[in-house]
């Protein structure tokens, strides 16, 4: 499995603690919030407010905890943050993108950059990295709702362009142009998703050793623990025997 996916199972093996999900709630809030005030409040016309409450949904997140942050929005007294990316080096050079909604980039940019040279890795310039990922859009299923056959056949026929199916559930891969028509098309056939976002999806994945391991999955834990964090991708795989280790 891809070092980002793998690091979200165990996280969420792991189980989210009050003050975790506490955060977490923070975070999709302001997503929520910053999407509303660029575009229309209205989710079925603004995509990146649906891909914004679809996430808040899949966490559970309350529905009045939804709708006050499209309110703070529309109320024009929501804080001005601006859209960042940070590019680095981890742990056995393999590559990180951090993407960050902040009000102050000063900052953010220190804590990152701490973040970076306490693992062993370092940051480095906009676009040193993301040539190595593709931007595209993904659209993702609980396992449950369909097989892996009647998903790949669904997906393929409404334009997308990859699936990758496991025990934890559809990913369907498309262009970022695509993303939305791909979604609704495969939505009329099995519901709403769990999520439909753009995504960072890495061209090849770095193998790392367990003790290098140990240490990207710190630098990202501790990375998802930054308020202005919101998105967190790295190209790596690591052993089973770390994932079970880091998930107990």
């Amino acid at each position: 499995m891809a070092g980002h996916s793998q690091f979200k199972n165990i996280m969420h093996r792991k189980g989210r603690q009050d003050k975790v999900r506490s955060r977490l709630f923070s975070k999709l809030a302001r997503e929520i919030t910053v999407s509303a005030k660029l575009g229309l409040p209205d989710p079925t016309m603004n995509p990146r407010l649906r891909a914004a409450m679809l996430a808040a949904r899949a966490e559970n997140m309350p529905k009045d905890n939804i709708e006050r942050a499209i309110k703070k929005a529309l109320g024009g007294d929501a804080e001005n943050y601006d859209e960042v990316r940070y590019e680095g080096y981890g742990p056995g050079g393999v590559a990180v993108i951090v993407e960050a909604l902040t009000d102050n980039r000063n900052r953010t940019a220190s804590e990152v950059r701490a973040s970076f040279t306490k693992s062993g890795g370092n940051l480095a310039e906009t676009g040193a990295v993301s040539f190595m990922f593709d931007r595209v859009g993904v659209i993702e299923f609980d396992p449950k709702v369909a097989t892996a056959d009647q998903m790949f056949e669904a997906a393929i026929e409404a334009g997308a362009e990859d699936v990758v199916s496991n025990a934890g559930g559809h990913e369907i891969y498309t262009s970022q142009d695509s993303l939305r028509e791909v979604a609704k098309a495969i939505e009329a056939k099995f519901g709403e998703p769990r999520k439909a976002a753009l995504t960072w999806k890495p061209q090849n994945s770095v193998a790392v050793d367990d003790e290098q391991g140990e240490k990207l999955l710190r630098l990202i834990e501790t990375l998802e623990e930054n308020d202005d964090v919101q998105n967190v991708y790295a190209n790596f795989e690591v052993s089973d025997a770390l994932v079970a280790k880091m998930s107990a």
